[in-house]
């Protein structure tokens, strides 16, 4: 039975015509993507049991969780190399300053020469120290990067070895003209029928798919553009690798029809 005290919901507002839609909050949920790529180790156990995919599929589980914690990692503010760059600055500029104050600016009998030399030495010296000011000031940022390139890195090798495991899945065996191909001695074992190797394929896809998602990871953390070319490269072999994947799906699809 309703609460006859309680207060009324307040009313759904319409949609205002020529409004944009609500869009909410956008972003990948980091310990959603774990529980997936958990969820997936546990199909290809399952499917394929003690097989090198599924192996796999535990080590990319680990480097999910390797990223989580570099992504949380990366989110907060190194202190320490704050409070040293920002103590190294104000010592540079006051000893700057205090060598601008004892500097005689008297101008008698200097020439047009001298004048010229000492503004060029003083513009070269203010360059130089900017230059430190900047470095300085971007040193946690750049060991940041550096720690999220160490992790794009070990995805993109992942995406290579998730390649390795379907290079020889080879769906032309199931046509017509690749039945009647006798194998020779060094070909590799076909012991997957044309449901579990289509299985199989799809199962690499999904991991390249979620090995890019956690690359992007590192693209909604980090406003870098060193990062973000590196991502847009994992991002770019994943979706390259998945094609060729697609394409063999299409083979086994249609020699099943």
């Amino acid at each position: 039975m309703p609460d006859l005290l309680s207060p009324a919901p307040p009313a759904a507002r319409p949609p205002v015509p020529g409004a944009p839609p609500e869009t909410g909050d956008l972003h990948l949920h980091p310990t959603r993507i774990i529980e997936t790529i958990d969820a997936l180790g546990d199909r290809i156990e399952e499917r394929f049991p003690g097989s090198g995919l599924a192996r796999v599929a535990r080590q990319q589980l680990g480097i999910a969780r390797n990223t989580l914690a570099r992504v949380e990692w990366v989110k907060r503010p190194i202190l320490w190399v704050r409070a040293a760059a920002g103590l190294v600055i104000l010592l540079l500029v006051a000893l700057v300053a205090g060598i601008a104050l004892r500097v005689n600016v008297n101008g008698q009998g200097l020439h047009f020469i001298d004048v010229i030399q000492a503004v060029d030495a003083a513009i070269n010296e203010l360059i130089l120290l900017g230059a430190a000011i900047v470095f300085l000031a971007t040193t946690e940022s750049r060991i940041k990067r550096k720690k999220a390139l160490a992790s794009l890195r070990e995805l993109r090798a992942l995406a290579h070895i998730v390649d390795m495991h379907q290079l020889t899945k080879d769906p032309e065996r199931f046509t017509d003209s690749g039945a009647r191909v006798p194998d020779t001695p060094s070909s590799p074992r076909r012991t997957l029928t044309r449901w579990e190797l289509s299985r199989y394929l799809d199962y690499c896809s999904e991991m390249l798919a979620l090995n890019s998602k956690l690359a992007a990871l590192y693209a909604q953390t980090l406003d870098d553009p060193v990062v973000l070319a590196a991502v847009d490269e994992v991002e770019t072999l994943t979706t390259g690798l998945c094609a060729k994947i697609w394409q063999k799906l299409v083979i086994v699809n249609r020699a099943g029809g």
